[in-house]
């Protein structure tokens, strides 16, 4: 298994994992399928500043993990949202731990502070591998995402991954830390 930051290249077999999410559950709020090059202007625009990996086996992607922005405003720029997908051939293989475990690496040497994930309910075996690498529940966003027909809440989670101090300096971008994976 060889964790790497993603390339564009990669959009069509994330996408592959991340679809059933969109069309079968209510894992994802998406509704509509992105294209690939859509898929794939996601990753360029957002690996500017933040980190996506993927986690490859036998030259197949088994799963992915990225962070993104929390919120617009700059007193914000230490906090982030992750999220983690795993093909199902690769589901209870600890692939999502190790996967969120080299980008809380990244994230923490860019110097973010608060990791946040939300998890569209009920999803217990989401809900579990968040508390078991460390988040704690925060809040319910009660009934916030309208998908298939029915309102659905969200759980709010955090996890700390750098002190919280006065004069904090702006986290690093992404060129500060390609080589964190070699």
């Amino acid at each position: 298994m060889t964790i790497r930051f993603v390339n564009t290249a990669d959009a069509a077999a994330m996408l592959d994992i991340y679809r059933p999410f969109i069309t079968n559950s209510t894992t994802s709020f998406e509704i509509v399928v992105p294209t690939v090059g859509e898929f794939a202007e996601r990753i360029t625009a957002n690996t500017q500043k933040y980190p996506w990996l993927v986690a490859e086996a036998n030259g197949m992607v088994a799963g992915y993990a990225y962070a993104g922005k929390h919120r617009e405003r700059q007193a914000y720029q230490w906090s982030v949202e992750t999220s983690v997908y795993i093909h199902p051939a690769f589901y209870r293989q600890g692939i999502a731990q190790l996967l969120y475990t080299k980008l809380f690496s990244v994230l923490k040497t860019q110097g973010f502070v608060n990791i946040y994930a939300g998890i569209a309910l009920p999803n217990a075996a989401s809900a579990q591998l968040h508390r078991a690498l460390g988040f704690e529940d925060i809040g319910v966003y009660q009934k916030i995402g309208f998908k298939f027909g029915a309102w659905h809440d969200v759980l709010w989670m955090v996890k700390y991954i750098n002190e919280h101090q006065p004069n904090m300096p702006a986290p690093k971008g992404i060129e500060s830390v390609l080589d964190i994976l070699t």
